[in-house]
């Protein structure tokens, strides 16, 4: 193995699975966060991602001895950078962490080694922005150090699986920084490997999240349409997707995730005048919550004052990650608008949204309730029995933003179903 020593920067969603896989893969890696708390929760055991599997993983690559942590880096023959990319206020990304990061490799970088920016950025940061910080260090980027960026592709709640599993995408600023990047990674990477330029390798994983922004939008659209016109969107949707050549996305009260929400405006950023398809895809799925919300607000006439239970404030059903969830925009709308909200997410108890109160059972969420609204379609939810819930709360009106719910069994026991995306004729 030509790698022995890595010392990874953020052991946030990525970066702790990815430190963890190579120790125990046999390899020496320093883990560095500068968040005290993350470090803290590391060497207790206990962490704050609930990622399927992850807290054995980190478990054994702690127990193993190859795994260390702190807040600052040492040296090592290879650096991995995987520190959030958020959005401003502005839609433009803010690389400071990224910067931090690369500063803070400087003074360990040596000849021979490699630097692998993992973090989700614009086109062109790693030539543009992480090579001239590092070669601060009086070393030259492909002469004397290697540089390649590789996009994380994983999907939460599969985070484990995919990342050994999926294929790895290793963009290089030259041939032989992508080949160092590929011997890394086949540390623990068991898919194809496929190596290309650092920002052609950018450009993919913004391009892959960015579809499915646009995907998601089609199908939200379609929603509003259907209602309007009076169909039932779930119906037309699976007739739809009959023809060989179609796959359209099952709408719902928004798109959500960190990835999918923030990494357009990546794009956006380099090329307005060329993105104008895709800042209308941000701008339907940023619309969906308040439409979401307003259907809740026909179904119960008003908002003010009535008592809401609102199932479900992860971005996607099966995990506790409420980055960017259009589930909790709908129940701050629903707030903002004088409902009286209960919040229940099984996946994260102790989480909750400003102005709702945060229960932990269903019993909690719907007692006194005059709806419940399906936010989220984790299994227990969609599984719900209408008839053991008509005996726990007063009200009869059931929302259901997911289109999950089945409304023959909801009429039976009593209650108006109203469902995202079905004409009022239909519904």
């Amino acid at each position: 193995m030509r790698f022995q020593t890595v010392c990874v920067l953020g052991l946030g969603y990525i970066g702790l699975p990815t430190a963890s896989s190579f120790a125990t893969h046999g390899m020496q890696v320093h883990g560095v966060d500068t968040d005290p708390g993350v470090l803290q929760e590391l060497r207790a055991g206990e962490l704050r991602n609930r990622e399927s599997g992850l807290q054995e993983l980190a478990g054994r690559a702690l127990a193993s001895g190859n795994f260390a942590v702190s807040e600052r880096p040492v040296a090592a023959e290879a650096f991995v950078i995987a520190v959030p990319t958020p959005v401003g206020r502005d839609k433009r990304a803010d690389l400071q962490h990224v910067e931090a990061a690369a500063e803070a490799i400087v003074p360990h970088l040596r000849p021979g080694n490699l630097v692998m920016l993992e973090s989700t950025c614009p086109p062109g940061t790693t030539l543009g922005t992480v090579g001239p910080i590092l070669e601060r260090s009086g070393l030259k980027a492909g002469a004397e150090f290697l540089l390649a960026y590789t996009p994380e592709r994983a999907l939460p709640g599969k985070l484990l699986q995919e990342l050994v599993e999926n294929p790895r995408v290793i963009g290089g600023i030259d041939r032989a920084s992508a080949e160092a990047g590929s011997e890394l990674y086949r540390t623990f990477v068991k898919g194809e490997i496929l190596l290309t330029d650092a920002t052609t390798a950018e450009m993919v994983k913004l391009m892959e999240n960015t579809y499915r922004d646009v995907n998601i939008a089609i199908a939200n659209e379609f929603s509003r349409l259907a209602e309007q016109i009076g169909v039932n969107v779930w119906e037309a949707v699976r007739l739809a997707n009959q023809h060989p050549r179609v796959n359209i996305l099952r709408p719902g009260p928004g798109a959500g995730g960190h990835c999918i929400v923030v990494d357009p405006w990546f794009l956006v950023e380099r090329a307005p005048e060329l993105t104008p398809l895709i800042q209308q895809a941000r701008a339907v799925n940023d619309g969906q919550p308040a439409h979401a919300a307003k259907l809740v607000e026909t179904a119960l006439g008003r908002l003010q004052g009535r008592r809401v239970a609102a199932l479900g404030l992860a971005y996607k059903p099966g995990v506790n990650d409420l980055r960017e969830s259009p589930a909790i925009e709908v129940v701050r709308l629903l707030v903002a608008g004088g409902a009286r909200v209960r919040t229940l997410e099984p996946f994260a108890p102790d989480r909750g949204v400003a102005g709702a109160e945060t229960v932990g059972s269903l019993e909690e969420a719907v007692a006194g309730a005059e709806a419940v609204v399906l936010l989220v379609d984790h299994p227990e939810f969609v599984e719900l029995d209408p008839q053991q819930l008509a005996r726990s709360m007063p009200g009869r009106v059931a929302v259901d933003l997911r289109g999950r719910w089945n409304a023959p069994a909801w009429s039976a026991a009593g209650f108006t179903l109203r469902v995202l995306g079905i004409g009022i004729a239909n519904g």
